[in-house]
């Protein structure tokens, strides 16, 4: 992983990190709150010799008190000199316990030794070190004396007395508090790595690179409302969602300009990625550019387009493949635009045999004749082959990425299965993207020069000028008539009439 990948993982999991510092902090405040109080007096302690002499004997008598600090240091310690604390000041604990709450330092090239007590009680701690200090000058003389009629040739001498401290050393609240927060910070952190590396979900642009380089055509916000107003003519003409669906256009006019075939197939690789409503939107949305829109409806296991647009799916897209009726008496037109719509129609026990079949080859010329774009929501790869086998007839696919929904994985065997069946995939939309954040889908970030995409540009070009309007309750016939095409030709493309279905 690079800087810009971990620094991807940071801003998606600031709320996990937040609230890893929060709690470390809180963590740290609670303790210490419950932390008893605890206090320390210190007292300082000057060792001499008792002897004078010329200035060599006196340096020498320097560096041999300086040798000789290190061994009183540790004397502090030592029944020796702490049982006399324990019997002249009436405390009910053994030498070994009274040695955890004491400690003895000295610094190098000093002949200072420092005594320090912890107590619960200031009092005590100031009463318990001043008696230790008292403690160790007697140890020191008993111990350096010659003989018992001799004196010690080592003084120790009280130069700092114990007092009783006025504020607690510890807890330390603001110690604690520091440690806490960067305790939680190194733990959220590591929570969010950690997520990072097991989380194979897709969730923007950067993990679909790590996939595949297909062109991006397009990003789609995700809105809570769009569950209850899915469609572009229930939101406003300039709202982020019914812009991405008219950048989504323009990018596809561009993607699919080579083609002679004007169909365009919609898939995804697991349901609930938003296939259908992608592909309805974009439909419509090529339906106000101007252009005659076939939209039809190939998902024959879970349909949803006559949903979408309140349509009848009792006669559609398999009456029209078993030859029970005509394809011109099936579209329904919708809208104010020039939209028509083909519905799934009752639900068949052989959907892959029906999407597969000429019949179906022969209906999607025929509506190409017609129409300036054919778009075709069909079912998701993975569960069933349904798309994979109407990606062979079309003249391109277009792969809908639910971020949040699909993995990495299910993405790569969507794009194996259309790659088995030589499919021409024209590129990637990535639906349900998170409105601000790092994966936050933005019309500047994808240029033709730094990725190889497809420019953003604001105004789709009609191939064809707005004919005379028609009433919402003109049929197949009269779109043709309209435009001065004949009937006769749709129905002779793969036969005549009704039997050529």
């Amino acid at each position: 992983m690079e800087l810009k990948d971990y620094l991807r993982v940071l801003r998606r999991n600031w709320i996990i990190i937040v609230a890893c510092a929060l709690i470390g902090l809180l963590g740290a405040g609670a303790a210490s709150l419950l932390m008893k109080p605890s206090y320390k007096s210190e007292t300082k302690l000057f060792v001499a010799l008792q002897s004078s002499g010329s200035v060599s004997e006196l340096t020498q008598g320097n560096a041999f008190s300086q040798a000789r600090v290190q061994s009183y240091v540790k004397t502090v310690t030592t029944p020796t000199v702490l049982q006399p604390v324990i019997d002249s000041l009436g405390l009910k604990v053994t030498p070994q316990a009274l040695a955890r709450s004491v400690a003895a330092t000295s610094d190098v090239n000093t002949v200072l030794i420092s005594i320090a007590v912890e107590n619960e009680s200031p009092v005590q701690a100031a009463a318990i070190a001043q008696a230790v200090s008292r403690s160790l000058i007697v140890a020191v003389d008993e111990l350096e004396r010659p003989s018992s009629s001799d004196s010690s040739p080592v003084k120790l001498s009280i130069v700092t007395p114990a007092s009783a401290p006025g504020a607690p050393s510890s807890p330390n609240v603001n110690i604690n508090l520091i440690v806490g927060l960067l305790l939680g910070l190194a733990t959220g952190t590591g929570v969010a790595v950690l997520r990072s590396i097991l989380d194979n979900r897709v969730r923007g642009a950067a993990d679909l690179r790590r996939v595949t380089q297909t062109a991006i055509l397009g990003g789609v916000s995700f809105d809570a409302t769009a569950t209850k107003e899915p469609l572009l003519t229930q939101i406003a003409m300039q709202s982020p969602r019914a812009e991405s669906f008219r950048q989504l256009r323009t990018n596809l006019q561009f993607a699919h300009v080579s083609h002679d075939s004007k169909t365009v197939l919609i898939t995804s690789s697991v349901p609930g990625e938003g296939k259908s409503t992608t592909a309805t939107n974009l439909a419509i949305a090529l339906a106000q550019a101007g252009q005659y829109v076939a939209l039809v409806d190939a998902d024959l296991r879970r349909p949803m387009i006559d949903q979408y647009l309140g349509l009848d799916r009792n006669a559609g897209l398999t009456t029209a493949l078993i030859g029970q009726t005509d394809v011109d008496e099936l579209l329904q037109p919708w809208g104010e635009d020039k939209l028509y719509v083909l519905t799934a129609g009752q639900i068949p026990p052989n959907p892959s045999e029906l999407l597969g079949s000429d019949k179906m080859k022969q209906l999607i010329i025929r509506l190409e004749t017609v129409f300036d774009a054919v778009i075709i929501d069909a079912p998701p790869l993975l569960p069933v082959t349904d798309a994979a086998v109407l990606a062979q007839q079309v003249g391109g696919v277009v792969l809908v990425v639910g971020t949040q929904k699909v993995r990495t994985t299910d993405v790569e065997k969507s794009l194996a299965a259309l790659d088995m069946v030589e499919a021409d995939l024209l590129g990637v939309v990535l639906n349900r993207l998170p409105a601000k954040g790092p994966d936050a889908y933005s019309y500047s970030y994808y240029s033709y020069e730094s990725n190889g995409q497809i420019p953003a540009l604001t105004h789709a070009k009609s191939r064809r000028q707005p004919l005379e309007e028609n009433g919402s309750e003109a049929n197949f016939e009269n779109i043709l008539r309209g435009e001065g095409r004949s009937t006769s030709r749709l129905r002779d493309i793969g036969g005549r009439g009704r039997g050529a279905q």
